[in-house]
């Protein structure tokens, strides 16, 4: 590759440029049998099962944060929407929108982390492109990325599914992304060590599918616990009861939401599932997260109840209150 140190528009013009950018740190790092950068579509095996596909975009600031990068994070967010719909992911294709001027360093850094991340969660980038835009059009460097998976035959899954009766669970602490990106940016004088939760939750969603009376799984990302407790509500028609103090949030989490006057269960988390079992199956499903890493704080957090489309949180203090949908946006750009 060449020795510039700055993204210029020659980057994306289709010359020289842009093959030495994709075949020297693209394809580089990202290697595996199957990507090709010579063809404009990959060949993909595919075995027995439902086929899977999901696509996602990504623009968090800053592009790097304690626990991730952007880069990383594409890879967790697609893998993770195919883990919860109950598929292992196998592909990703990924489109890269870089801002002229973006240093190379930096773009090789967030590359390599993502090529890490696909290694880690065992799916190959199959395909891609590059698109560079004018300096002052874009925000350095945005993401996007599809992801294919197999589904088990006979697996169902759904809002569909869930009944009166069923409990909630979360596999640990809540609001630990948005406020890692938060405290990276700066702001309001805040600094903490805290790390993004962003992880692959295959593991987490593979052990529950052993069990029976699994209903719905789903990441809480952008809109957090609080928003998935609202989109069951509004899908079954039924009431979504939700206990704070049996909620995992950290204490640098919880902190920071008192200071500025956030709430936790709104916040993004990247490397969570919030699973809807059969009451009678809620304790095995714990103790099936709690043998895992990155399950060890998973809880019951509250219960499907007939009533009306609504989400009651049951207070610390004993009290109840409605708990409303989310309208203004918490924190910029954190998925």
């Amino acid at each position: 590759m060449s020795e510039e140190k700055f993204i210029m528009l020659a980057h994306g013009n289709g010359g020289r440029y842009m093959r030495e950018l994709i075949e020297e740190l693209f394809a580089r790092h990202l290697a595996n049998p199957l990507l090709d950068t010579r063809v404009d579509a990959a060949h993909i095996p595919l075995g027995a099962g439902d086929v899977m596909v999901t696509t996602d975009g990504f623009t968090v600031q800053p592009l790097e944060f304690p626990g991730g990068t952007i880069g990383s994070l594409a890879v967790h967010g697609t893998v993770n929407d195919l883990a919860v719909s109950g598929a292992v992911p196998h592909y990703l294709t990924l489109s890269a929108f870089i801002e002229e001027g973006f240093e190379i360093v930096q773009l090789e850094r967030i590359v390599i982390s993502l090529a890490h991340a696909a290694r880690e969660a065992n799916v190959a980038v199959v395909a891609g492109d590059t698109k560079v835009v004018p300096r002052g059009e874009g925000g350095g460097l945005y993401l996007a990325t599809t992801g294919v998976g197999l589904r088990a035959a006979g697996v169902q899954l759904g809002m569909q599914h869930i009944r009166a009766g069923d409990a909630l669970l979360v596999s640990g602490p809540v609001g630990d992304h948005g406020i890692a990106v938060m405290l990276a940016r700066e702001q309001f004088g805040l600094r903490g060590e805290l790390l993004s939760d962003a992880a692959s939750v295959l593991p987490l969603t593979q052990a529950l599918l052993k069990l029976g009376g699994l209903r719905f799984m789903r990441d809480p990302t952008r809109g957090g616990l609080a928003t998935v407790a609202h989109e069951i509500a509004h899908a079954t028609g039924l009431t979504v009861r939700l206990h704070e103090t049996y909620i995992p949030v950290r204490d640098p989490v919880r902190a920071v939401c008192e200071i500025l006057g956030y709430d936790a269960m709104f916040l993004a988390c990247e490397g969570r599932v919030v699973a809807v079992v059969e009451a009678a199956q809620a304790e095995a499903a714990l103790a099936a997260w709690r043998a895992l890493p990155g399950g060890e704080q998973a809880a019951l957090i509250g219960h499907v109840e007939p009533g009306d489309a609504q989400v009651v949180l049951e207070t610390e203090l004993g009290g109840q209150r409605l708990l409303e949908e989310l309208e203004d946006d918490p924190l910029p750009r954190i998925c």
